[in-house]
This record gives structure tokens, C-alpha cells and sequence, in this order.
């Protein structure tokens, strides 16, 4: 599918193509036009136009970084305090609604939005096999980016099945969080009675991914009992099952696995640079991710962002497998592999996103540190299992609740010695830590902070009432010309 994409984009930017055979060029009539309104006229079509909203996915590597540096897990790092601004200001909590990186997050995520909308707008144009599974897949799509934005911005306008224009941010208002998570769980309801277990094509939507996303959205509204129920019937599903070696989950032999309930995936196409980063087909998380200056086996260099905090890395209890599999401490590895040489970046702390890291051998047409082929394991059964275990907690159920948070520290421990037996908020806080090591580095931590009312305890800076939700970026809010508030606080 990652090859796929290309194509498809290619037919997009055939929309206003006019081909005629007249001689005379002020007297010919296009025999054969194609623009946007009379697009969809077979089967491929609407394949191409759903590959085309699966491109967008590649976009929220900065989802993924941003979703680390704003918690308590990572710093910003890179080269200098004014390498990236914006991502230094959202370390801090001084960020504001001029910032080009949350501007990012709105622009591409309401990309994913109209492209998929595009397709729902013309849902009925056409019927032919397997039309449901594409009107299933662009539904789970567009709940994605819908929860991403309620993630980082609160109520967002909404148009239905239409697409946005130009105007409409004057007459459109901003929905409520809670209306937006209604639209969520009615696409991914959608999504889940009309998609199949397995995936038609490597990276395609399944009903699993469908039901995950829908608990995990209806966590985040604080429906334990309905969460609990949907990520049940996943997990005794059978589909997914833990990896038995954690530290195979991140290499690139591990892409799409066992545990893998949706991936986003990378290519190695070239096309990268900074002028677009979200432009690029492949992780730029993972060139940032990377050792600044690096020289040594097994790693390649990158620009040193998104650098574990020494707290997180003292989280791990002795005999966690996970910590040395997350965590890439360059001083121990410099010291057993003789030869190592890297540089000091900012906010150094010695530790590396090891998850997301560039490793040597990763085939890279492009800039390495911009093109990596390594997909973002966006829904791990690991989560699915936390999710439910925090689930029946909160819904009473403490039996239910520790069975599936011990069936994760029995892989990362390799015994049942370390079993969890606490109950009520005791097991919750247990459940609530437990997340954050087996999930660090992966974009997270910052919005389960937030959803348990912990951030202001954690977060140095964060400031309640105000930081739960980031600013909708000012170009927008002067486009609407008042009809959109700002958030409180910006």
C-alpha cells in the first residue's frame, strides 16, 4: 500500500486535466474533463481516493513527538533552546496560538478530515462491490483525525459528509468535545459492523482497529463500562496476541505483527525536507529521534529531539526487559562498543529514543534523517490490554483489571513474580504507571496525563483549566473573524 499512495496522487492531480483532438486551440470543447465534482465514476476512484486519506496519516509523526515533549517523559532537546521553537515552547507550557508545529497538527489532521469527507460526499454516486468497506475505512479514517484534533484542541468545527470551503469558517461554529466524540463513535460503529477482521491489503483498517479506537475514545470520556465491554469482545476475539520478545515490536522485521492493531505506514520515497516535512512519504520522527553526530555500529546519526528524561528512565523496576529496549543509554553503549562518538545536543540527559531510533540498514532513498521507512505502531494489543484493564478498574471489576495488566508485566519481567495485587486506586495508579513504561516513546503519555487529571502534578509549567487543551493556531481564529473562541487561557 505504501507504493500505492503515490499512484493514487498522481490521479488526484489529474482533477483539471482537459484533453481534446481540435486543431484550433480557441475553438476546442474538452471531449474528456475530470475536476473535483465529477471525480468518482468507478470502483478505483473511490481506492484511490481512500489511499489519498491514508497518505495523510503519515503527517502525525509530529502527533507522536509532541505527544512525548509535552509530558513529563522527554525533553525537547535538539541542537539549541531555539533549534525548533515551537517544540521548545511546548516543552516549557509557553506555547501560544502562534506556533507553526500546532498549526501542523490543525492544518493536516483537518486535511485528513476533508479528504475523507470527499469521499462520503459522493458516497452515493456509485454502487459496486466492496463500497462498504471503503465507506467503513474512510469512517474509521476520518474518526482518527477527528480524535487527534479533540485530543489537542478541544470542540472543532464540523460539516458532516461535506467537505470544507472556503467561507466556512465564518458560519461553521466549533462543536463541543462531546459532539465531536458522538461523530467519533458513530463512524467507528460504522467502521466495526462493516469492516473485516482481517486486513484486505498490509496497512488497511481492520474491525479490530475499529473497536480499539472506539474504546479508547470512549475511555477518554471517562465510559468505563462501555469501554470495558468493546475492548472485551477485542480481546477475546483471539485476533491479536503479545509478542513474545519485546524488543522485536520496533525493529523493521516487527512492522504489522501479532500485536500490531493499526500501524501507520512509511516508505523509504525520497521527497523529504524541511520546507515540508509533512510532505514526506516517510517517520521524520525517527531522523529527529536520532544521536546528534553520531558514529558507532548499529544506529544512524539524527538530530537529537525528543530526549528521555532521567525520571523516566528511573521509572523501570529492576528486571524490566522494556526500559533497555525503550530507552538507548549512549553513555553504556559507548562504553561496550569502543569507537563510539556522537554529540552533545541540548538538554542532553544521555538517553535516546531507542523505539524510534535510525538503525543502520534502514533503506533510505532520501535524507536519512527525514526519510525512514519504519511505521508508527499507532495501536499495540499492549495498549488494548492497559485500556481494559483500566476499564474494568474504574467500572469495579479489580479481577478482570489485574489479569490484563499482569499478562503485560509477565512479558516484561519473564515471570509472575512482579504481578500487580492491589485493588480499587491502588491498582489504578499501578495500571496508570504501568502505561507509561510500556508505552514511552510513543506519543501518549502528555494525553493520559491530561485525561486522568494528573498533568498538574507532573508536568512542570502545565497550568489547569488552560493546559489541557492546546490554542486553535491565531491564523484560524482571524479567518473566522470571531466565530470560532479561542481556548481558555490563550
Amino acid at each position: 500500500m505504501k507504493k500505492k499512495i503515490i499512484t493514487a496522487i498522481a490521479a488526484f492531480s489529474l482533477l483539471s486535466l482537459n484533453i481534446s483532438c481540435s486543431d484550433s486551440f480557441t475553438e476546442r470543447t474538452p471531449a474528456y474533463s475530470i475536476d473535483s465534482e465529477n471525480y468518482f465514476n468507478s470502483p478505483e476512484d473511490y481506492n484511490y481516493a481512500l489511499i489519498a486519506v491514508y497518505d495523510i496519516l503519515q503527517s502525525t509523526y509530529v502527533n507522536v513527538l509532541l505527544g512525548e515533549i509535552a509530558s513529563d517523559n522527554t525533553l525537547c532537546g535538539g541542537e539549541s533552546a531555539t533549534d525548533v521553537p515551537g517544540f521548545q515552547q511546548i516543552d516549557d507550557m509557553t506555547h501560544t496560538p502562534v506556533n507553526p508545529n500546532l498549526k501542523n497538527v490543525w492544518d493536516w489532521m483537518f486535511a485528513g478530515v476533508n479528504r475523507a469527507n470527499y469521499i462520503l460526499e459522493f458516497q452515493d454516486k456509485l454502487d459496486f462491490e466492496g463500497k462498504q468497506s471503503i465507506i467503513a475505512q474512510t469512517r474509521f479514517l476520518r474518526a482518527y483525525f477527528h480524535f487527534e484534533l479533540v485530543k489537542w484542541f478541544g470542540g472543532i468545527p464540523m460539516k458532516g459528509d461535506m467537505r470544507f470551503a472556503v467561507g466556512d469558517e465564518t458560519t461553521i461554529p466549533r462543536c463541543t468535545p462531546q459532539e465531536v466524540y458522538a461523530s467519533i463513535e458513530a463512524d467507528l460503529l460504522f467502521a466495526i459492523e462493516n469492516l473485516s477482521v482481517e486486513a484486505q491489503e498490509q496497512g488497511r483498517v481492520t474491525k479490530g482497529a475499529a473497536q480499539a479506537l472506539l474504546g479508547k475514545a470512549y475511555l477518554y470520556q471517562g465510559k468505563y463500562q462501555e469501554a470495558s465491554t468493546v475492548l472485551e469482545t477485542l480481546i477475546q476475539s483471539g485476533t491479536y496476541t503479545l509478542v513474545t520478545d519485546y524488543n522485536t515490536i520496533f525493529e523493521s522485521a516487527g512492522e504489522n505483527g501479532p500485536e500490531s492493531v493499526f500501524e501507520v505506514q512509511y516508505s523509504d520515497a525520497e521527497g523529504a525536507g524541511f520546507g515540508c516535512l509533512q510532505c514526506s512519504e516517510g517517520n521524520v520522527a525517527v531522523g529527529f529521534n536520532g544521536p546528534r553526530n553520531y558514529v558507532g555500529p548499529l544506529y544512524d546519526a539524527g538530530y537529537s529531539f525528543n530526549i528521555p528524561a532521567q525520571e523516566a528512565y528511573d521509572a523501570f523496576e529492576p528486571g524490566d526487559n522494556r526500559r533497555d529496549v525503550a530507552i538507548l543509554d549512549i553513555n553504556a553503549w559507548a562504553a561496550a562498543n569502543p569507537g563510539v562518538t556522537y554529540g552533545v545536543g541540548y538538554e542532553h540527559t544521555g538517553y535516546y529514543n531507542k523505539k524510534y531510533i535510525p538503525r543502520q540498514g534502514d533503506l533510505n532513498l532520501g535524507d536519512s534523517k527525514l526519510t525512514n521507512p519504519n511505521n508508527y505502531r499507532a495501536i499495540r494489543y499492549a495498549d488494548i490490554l492497559l485500556m481494559a484493564a483500566e476499564a474494568f478498574n474504574r467500572a469495579g471489576n479489580d479481577q478482570k483489571a489485574q489479569q490484563y495488566v499482569n499478562q503485560v508485566r509477565q512479558r516484561a519481567f519473564g515471570d509472575n513474580n512482579h504481578n500487580i495485587t492491589s485493588t480499587g486506586d491502588g491498582l489504578y495508579d499501578r495500571i496508570l504507571l504501568e502505561r507509561r513504561l510500556e508505552l514511552v516513546g510513543e506519543g501518549h503519555r502528555f494525553f493520559d496525563l491530561v485525561r486522568t487529571g494528573k498533568a498538574q502534578s507532573e508536568i512542570n509549567g502545565f497550568t489547569s483549566n488552560k493546559n489541557e487543551v492546546f490554542p486553535i493556531p491565531y491564523e484560524e481564529i482571524q479567518f473566522s473573524n470571531g466565530n470560532w473562541p479561542q481556548n481558555p487561557g490563550y
